[in-house]
């Protein structure tokens, strides 16, 4: 019990330090909450479709670029012209090819 009192008197003495303290374990325990959050909600609980192994992932990839990155969103609207059938694979992470 004194030594309690006696940390208690001490962040009484230094509000500077108190302060520090205080705001680095309130950011601390808010950035752990965060991350704890998003793992639960990306990882941990299942996908909010009726038939999570029929999700797939649809990719195009700009004609010409040596990079080989991927379009933008607009990308697609400007590449219709360019459309080709598009091969449909099943399974949990399935992809299609463009």
């Amino acid at each position: 019990m004194h030594d309690l009192r006696f940390a208690v008197r001490m962040l009484f003495k230094n509000p500077g330090f108190t302060l520090v303290a205080v705001l680095s374990l309130a950011i601390g325990i808010g950035v752990n909450s965060a991350m704890f959050s998003l793992a639960d909600a990306l990882l941990l609980r299942p996908l909010s479709v009726s038939r999570p192994g029929e999700v797939v992932s649809v990719e195009g990839k700009t004609p010409g670029d040596p990079a080989g990155r991927s379009r933008a969103a607009g990308g697609y609207a400007a590449g219709r012209v360019d459309t080709r059938p598009v091969r449909l694979a099943r399974g949990p992470y399935a992809r299609a090819a463009l």
